[in-house]
C-alpha cells in the first residue's frame, strides 16, 4: 500500500513538473514574440489563470482516477481516459478564466487550448516511454526458450492474456499466434501475433509451429463447446487449457480473476451454473442472525460463504469436527475482517440440551441444516449412528428451532431419500418427514433435495484424482452405475434461494440435467489428466457396495411437481404427515435403538427403518430390473 501511494505521489509529482515546465513555455514564447510586452500586474495574473488551469486539469485527472493506472501495463482505455480528462478539465479551467478575467489578456482560446494539447501530449509521451523502456527490458533474455502457446480466440479476453504473458517477466510463456473463426481477425496481426483461422489446417499448422500448449481464451464457454474445443485441439497432441475463473469452492464472483488452468471434469459435465437473479434474496438474508449446522462441511461451509456475501447480522457456524470448524472459520476472518460478525459453536446435534443453550444465546432468525453422516457403506455398517445422527439430530433441530420461534429451517436432504435401498437415504428420507409434518409452526420449515456434489468429502471425484495421481487403477462399483451432479457452489445457491422462496412445507428438487455413467467419467478424468484409459490407467470393477443401487430416482417428474420463478427449481407435490405420524415412526427407532446398542452391526434398525418409511427397498429389487428406469436410458455421455 505504501508503494502504490509512493509511485502515484511520484507520478503527480512529475505531471507538476511537466505543467509548470509547458506553462512558462507558453508564457516565453507570448513575451519574446508578441508586439507587446505583458506589464507585471498582468503577467500575475497569467500565473494566476495558469494555477486554475492546472488544479483543474489535475482534479479532473483525479476524478477521472488517472493516477490509479499502473502504466507499465497501461492499454488503450487508459490512454483514452486521460485525454479525455485532460479535454474536459482544460474547457473547464477556460469558462473560470475568462469569466474572472478583468484585464482579458488571459490566453486566447488557442493559446489555452495549445498548452492543454501539450501538457497531454507531453505526460502521454512520458508514459508510453516508459511503458515501452519497461517492456523492453524486463521481458527475461530466455524469453525464446519459454513455453510456445497458441491462443484460442482473438477477442478481448485472449488479447489480455496474450499481453499478459508477453509482458510479464515472471510468465513462463511466449505466444505465438492467435486463432479465431471471425473473418475480419483472420490474416491479420492483433498484439503483433498472426491470427490463424479455425478449422482442419489448424492442426496441422500448430504441428509446424514451436507450439507445446493451446489456451482457450473465450468468455462464457459452455461445457458443451469446451469438451468440442477439447476433443479438437487434443488432436495437435499440445496440452489444452482454459483461460477462466478457477472452479473452486471459495471463490466468488466478487474476487475471481482468469488464471490459466488444466481443464477439469467440471467444465465438461456440467451446464451453466444456476444464477440467482433476484436481489430480493440478497436483501432477505442481510442483517439477520443465521445458524448452519454442519457449518465446517462441504455444504455447510460453502452456505456459509454465501450467507457471509449477503450482510448478516451474525452468522453462527454449529459443528461438532473442531477441524472443518476451524478452517471456514479463518477463511472468512481473512476475507471479510471484522465486517462479519461472525461465531464458531463445537456442538453435536445429538445433545438437545446444548443446542438449546446454543438457540437461547444467538437466538437465529434463520437455521440451515446441513449436519449429517452421509457415506451408504459406513452407514450401512453403522446404522445406528447413521439413525441417531440423522434422524434423531434433525428432531432435536426442529424442536429448538420451533422453541425458538425460527423464522425459517432448511434442510439439506439427498436424492437417495427417493426410493432409498440404503440406511442412510431412508434416515434422510425419514429427516424430511420429521421437517415437512411442522406445517402448522410459527416457523417455516421446508427441504431441499438434490443429488451427489462434485468435490464434496468422500465424492467420487477425488476419490478418482487420488487413484489416478498414485497411477492406478481407478476402482467402479459396477460399469453401469450412473448418477446425477451438481457442484458445490450450485448447490449452495440453490439452498440458499430455495430457504428465500420458502414458506411452509415445501421440498424442493433441483433439475440436474441427464445423469451420467460414472465408467465415462473415470474414462474422462484419465484423459484430462493426459493418460489414457486401460492402458496408463486401468479401471477395475470391484461389485456394488452394501446399499448402492445402479441408479438414484429421477428427480424431476413434472406430473408431481410445481414451477417456481426458477426454472431450475421445482417444489415436490409430497403427501402430507402429521405429526402424530412421525412420533410414532421415532417410537419405533427407539425402541429399535435400544435393543440394537448392545451389537456393532445389527438387521434390528434395517427392520425398523423398512417398516417407518414405505418406500425403502432392497437394492436387489430395484438392481434387477435398473436397465429397463427412464433414468439409465436417459445416460449422459461424457467421454473426452
Amino acid at each position: 500500500m505504501k508503494s502504490s501511494f509512493m509511485r502515484r505521489l511520484t507520478l503527480v509529482a512529475i505531471d507538476m513538473f511537466c505543467f509548470i515546465a509547458v506553462y512558462l513555455t507558453s508564457f516565453i514564447i507570448t513575451e519574446f514574440f508578441s508586439s507587446t510586452s505583458i506589464q507585471l500586474e498582468n503577467a500575475t495574473q497569467y500565473f494566476i489563470n495558469g494555477a486554475i488551469f492546472g488544479v483543474a486539469i489535475f482534479l479532473v485527472r483525479f476524478i477521472f482516477s488517472v493516477y490509479t493506472n499502473v502504466w507499465r501495463y497501461a492499454n488503450s482505455k487508459a490512454y483514452l481516459t486521460m485525454v479525455c480528462s485532460d479535454l474536459i478539465g482544460g474547457i473547464v479551467a477556460m469558462i473560470i478564466t475568462r469569466a474572472l478575467d478583468p484585464y482579458k489578456i488571459n490566453l486566447n482560446i488557442w493559446q489555452s487550448a495549445s498548452v492543454v494539447a501539450m501538457f497531454c501530449v507531453l505526460t502521454l509521451t512520458l508514459r508510453f516511454g516508459y511503458q515501452q523502456f519497461y517492456r523492453h527490458f524486463n521481458v527475461n533474455l530466455d524469453y525464446i526458450n519459454k513455453i510456445g502457446v497458441a491462443i484460442v480466440g482473438a477477442g478481448q479476453v485472449g488479447t489480455l492474456l496474450a499481453e499478459e504473458l508477453k509482458y510479464n517477466s515472471n510468465s513462463h510463456y511466449r505466444p505465438i499466434c492467435f486463432i479465431d473463426k471471425r473473418a475480419d481477425k483472420i490474416g491479420g496481426k492483433i498484439a503483433d501475433l498472426k491470427v490463424y483461422k479455425e478449422d482442419e489446417g489448424i492442426i496441422n499448422k500448430i504441428k509446424n509451429l514451436p507450439i507445446q500448449e493451446i489456451f482457450i481464451a473465450l468468455p462464457n464457454i459452455d461445457s458443451e463447446n469446451a469438451k468440442k474445443l477439447l476433443d479438437f485441439y487434443s488432436k495437435t497432441g499440445c496440452k489444452v487449457k482454459l483461460y477462466d475463473f478457477p472452479i473452486n469452492q471459495n471463490s466468488t464472483e466478487e474476487n475471481s480473476k482468469r488464471v490459466v488452468r488444466p481443464f477439469k471434469i467440471e467444465d465438461l459435465l456440467f451446464r451453466s451454473a444456476l444464477k440467482i437473479k433476484d436481489p430480493l434474496m440478497n436483501d432477505f438474508y442481510k442483517d439477520k442472525v443465521v445458524l448452519v449446522t454442519g457449518g465446517g462441511g462441504s455444504i455447510g461451509s460453502e452456505i456459509c460463504r454465501q450467507v457471509a456475501k449477503r450482510q448478516p447480522k451474525k452468522l453462527i457456524i454449529l459443528d461438532i469436527y473442531e477441524n472443518n470448524a476451524y478452517e471456514i472459520q479463518q477463511e472468512l476472518i481473512r476475507r471479510y475482517k471484522d465486517t462479519l460478525d461472525l461465531s464458531v459453536e463445537i456442538a453435536s446435534v445429538r445433545e438437545p440440551e446444548r443446542l438449546d443453550a446454543i438457540f437461547d444465546f444467538y437466538r437465529p432468525q434463520i437455521v440451515f441444516h446441513a449436519a449429517a453422516h452421509k457415506h451408504v457403506p459406513l452407514m450401512e455398517h453403522s446404522s445406528c449412528e447413521a439413525v441417531k445422527n440423522n434422524v434423531f439430530g434433525t428432531y432435536n433441530v426442529a424442536n429448538v428451532s420451533e422453541k425458538y420461534e425460527v423464522e425459517k429451517f432448511i434442510l439439506i436432504s439427498t436424492d437417495k431419500a427417493v426410493n432409498p435401498t440404503n440406511i442412510m437415504g431412508a434416515t434422510k428420507r425419514l429427516c424430511e418427514m420429521v421437517v415437512l409434518c411442522r406445517q402448522d409452526s410459527k416457523t417455516s420449515f421446508s427441504c431441499v433435495r438434490f443429488g451427489n456434489v462434485l468435490g464434496s468429502n468422500g465424492s467420487v471425484v477425488p476419490l478418482f484424482r487420488d487413484q489416478i495421481e498414485k497411477g492406478g487403477p481407478i476402482t467402479i462399483t459396477d460399469n453401469r452405475i450412473i448418477r446425477y451432479f451438481m457442484t458445490i457452489p450450485e448447490a449452495a445457491k440453490l439452498v440458499m434461494e430455495a430457504g428465500f422462496m420458502a414458506e411452509r412445507g415445501e421440498l424442493f428438487v433441483l433439475d440436474m440435467g441427464q445423469p451420467v455413467k460414472i465408467i465415462d467419467l473415470a474414462e474422462s478424468m484419465i484423459k484430462l489428466s493426459g493418460l489414457r484409459p486401460y492402458e496408463d490407467i486401468d479401471i477395475v470393477e470391484v461389485g456394488l457396495r452394501p446399499g448402492e443401487k445402479l441408479y438414484e430416482e429421477l428427480l424431476i417428474k413434472t406430473e408431481t411437481l410445481d414451477k417456481t420463478a426458477n426454472n431450475l427449481i421445482f417444489i415436490e407435490k409430497d403427501r402430507p404427515i402429521s405429526r402424530e405420524e412421525v412420533e410414532a415412526k421415532l417410537e419405533i427407532l427407539k425402541v429399535a435403538l435400544k435393543k440394537a446398542q448392545s451389537g456393532v452391526e445389527s438387521p434390528i434398525i434395517k427392520d425398523a427403518m423398512k417398516e417407518v418409511v414405505e418406500t425403502y427397498h432392497n437394492p436387489e429389487e430395484v438392481n434387477l430390473f435398473a436397465e429397463q428406469s427412464e433414468e439409465m436410458k436417459n445416460t449422459k455421455e461424457v467421454n473426452v
